[in-house]
């Protein structure tokens, strides 16, 4: 992708939540982009070292989890192409997380120094930026509920509606049908539940009709029957916050 569309879609992507005019256009426009592929596993910030950059997922999908001190791992988000990945580390000096490729992404790096300039010059993009990581808590709150307080049918079912609404907005899937990004572990390791546990709670979805699966392939058949049966209110999402 050329830096110029890549400039586009940081643009698109921050218009969604903020009016910004030209001159904010040209203020992003101005940032030095680093833009490069990462495979699946690759890290792009570790917990305990001081953050250089801010990356903008161009393709791909990546996600933060913590690790125990026994090594267990829970995933705590997953971010899609045309979100950036760790805003909040522009004013954290040590990053208390980890964020991996989930799959094989491009994304573009941004140095930290030169987005903090244009936040604190250009309200407008401040404004678009805060809100996206308050969309981000919002969903971190949904999650803690996900695990805490739903049955296992329940909390898979929710991921389900959730990714269906978050990738149709992003424009890369159709209404209800949907590449899964994650395997049945990665699923595990963010509802709380083994994979075997998965699997079951997939093909019981499955059999009472409200999904179809063809390996990672995800197609909602009975979209209000899955939102009931998953306890899912979009609310939390704020798609459509400008």
């Amino acid at each position: 992708m050329q830096r110029n569309s890549i400039h586009d879609s940081i643009i698109a992507s921050l218009t969604r939540h903020a009016a910004l005019d030209e001159d904010d256009y040209a203020a992003l426009r101005g940032l030095q982009l680093s833009p490069r592929q990462i495979e699946p596993s690759t890290y792009l910030v570790r917990e305990g070292e001081k953050p250089a950059r801010c990356a903008f997922i161009l393709s791909g999908f990546t996600y933060r989890q913590k690790l125990t001190s026994n090594g267990a791992r829970q995933i705590v988000s997953l971010q899609i192409p045309g979100e950036f990945v760790d805003l909040q580390n522009l004013w954290l000096n040590e990053s208390d997380h980890n964020v991996q490729a989930l799959t094989r992404t491009q994304i573009a790096d941004i140095d930290i120094g030169a987005l903090r300039t244009v936040v604190t010059t250009r309200p407008a993009i401040a404004t678009a930026m805060w809100r996206t990581s308050l969309i981000d808590s919002s969903i971190f709150r949904e999650w803690i509920v996900n695990i805490g307080r739903r049955d296992a049918h329940t909390r898979v079912g929710h991921l389900l509606c959730e990714f269906s609404l978050r990738l149709e907005a992003a424009g890369i899937a159709t209404t209800g049908a949907y590449d899964l990004p994650m395997t049945q572990e990665q699923l595990g390791d963010t509802v709380g539940l083994t994979p075997v546990h998965v699997n079951r709670v997939l093909k019981a979805l499955a059999q009472r009709g409200l999904i179809e699966r063809d390996r990672r392939k995800i197609r909602i058949v009975d979209w209000v029957g899955l939102r009931d049966a998953s306890d899912f209110n979009p609310r939390y999402l704020h798609l459509g916050q400008s």
